[in-house]
């Protein structure tokens, strides 16, 4: 999703009307330059002693109605991983371990930085939280397709990573 072009200099309030050498918004004003911040989001590939992967039915957009992994943005001065582990608890109830990063992902002209790590559960009750429909074990010869543009590399990651 884009973000709005600021109209006014959130330094002195003049009326924003230039561009620096990087097409970003700047203030004639007073020189300040809007910067467009990433999102991050993090994502945990939850499996269990059988192999199975955690998903949840999304109750939101973007990918309403599709099975995903937990996953969610990143809070300011939350850890990454700790971002995951809350995301995973808040989606499904369950309580993980965060393992080994994943990898790093993202697209030109898209806004959402994700980063993946793969995790196990160490406790907590299988339900969904309010932004799921469902949460439920998937075994790998019944995955869901994948719902976010990076899902299939996530998930060679996720199957390449040492045992």
């Amino acid at each position: 999703m884009p973000q709005a072009e600021p109209r006014f200099c959130p330094q002195c309030g003049a009326a924003v009307s230039e561009r620096d050498a990087e097409g970003r918004p700047r203030c004639a004003s007073c020189g300040f330059v809007h910067y467009r911040d990433p999102k991050l989001a993090a994502v945990a590939l939850v499996a269990d002693a059988a192999g199975r992967l955690l998903y949840v039915l999304r109750d939101h957009e973007p990918a309403m109605g599709e099975w995903a992994w937990p996953s969610g943005f990143v809070d300011a001065g939350e850890t990454v991983e700790a971002a995951a582990a809350r995301e995973v608890r808040e989606e499904t109830g369950i309580k993980i371990e965060v393992g080994r990063l994943l990898g790093v992902w993202s697209r030109a002209g898209d806004a959402v930085v994700v980063a993946a790590y793969a995790a196990r559960p160490i406790g907590g009750e299988l339900a969904p939280g309010p932004e799921a429909r469902e949460a439920r074990w998937f075994a790998p010869d019944e995955r869901p397709p994948p719902a976010f543009p990076h899902d299939s590399e996530i998930l060679e990651a996720w199957r390449a990573r040492p045992a």
